[in-house]
């Protein structure tokens, strides 16, 4: 049975009376329980980092980033298990779904990967002003496959590491200058005591 709600139903009774076609349905909302079942391979409860690597895709049939699929379960997994329960697994998905619309967007050409300019574009909208040089080794970085393009999984591994460094770096620099002056010691505890 498909759930219409009533401002669809209004809208498509107008348009019916007017003669005008009807729109689409609006997108139905996945059954999160039945995902999250079909993944938890083990039936445990909870979703490991292999159960949720082997579920997705990044467009490329190859599998999905260990690294980036580490990383997403360190920032859900609440209780520090090193797995994630069906509450997380909800906060996941629309963090997941919100990337996927973030790189459709910056996928200009379609091409289901981000090249240079792409990923320039995206992360400079993100407020981050960085040199083409450091494009380039952002490229060298996380593109996998040498194809001089970063897949979905990189895409998000690549961001949320900006993120996450950026935020520790803004940490230090007080004066908002965009420089800090650290020890080596510092530099080291600044990137080890980051949770990435």
């Amino acid at each position: 049975a498909v759930v219409i709600n009533a401002e669809y139903g209004k809208q498509w009774y107008q348009r019916r009376v007017r003669g005008i076609p009807a729109l689409p349905p609006p997108p139905q909302q996945p059954d999160l329980r039945q995902i999250f079942d079909s993944v938890d391979k083990d039936r445990s409860g909870s979703i490991s980092a292999s159960e949720l690597q082997s579920a997705l895709s990044n467009g490329t049939w190859q599998p999905f980033n260990p690294e980036t699929v580490r990383l997403m379960i360190s920032m859900f997994d609440r209780d520090s298990n090193g797995t994630i329960t069906f509450q997380e697994f909800g906060e996941l998905w629309k963090y997941i779904n919100d990337w996927q619309n973030t790189f459709r967007y910056y996928d200009r050409d379609n091409s289901g990967s981000i090249d240079q300019t792409e990923l320039q574009t995206a992360i400079t909208s993100f407020g981050y002003n960085l040199s083409p040089r450091f494009y380039g080794t952002l490229m060298r970085k996380f593109d996998r496959t040498g194809s001089n393009t970063i897949t979905f999984d990189d895409f998000i591994q690549c961001c949320v590491l900006i993120q996450t460094l950026s935020a520790a770096f803004q940490r230090k620099d007080t004066s908002r200058s965009g420089r800090i002056t650290i020890t080596y010691e510092e530099f080291m505890d600044l990137v080890f005591s980051t949770r990435i």
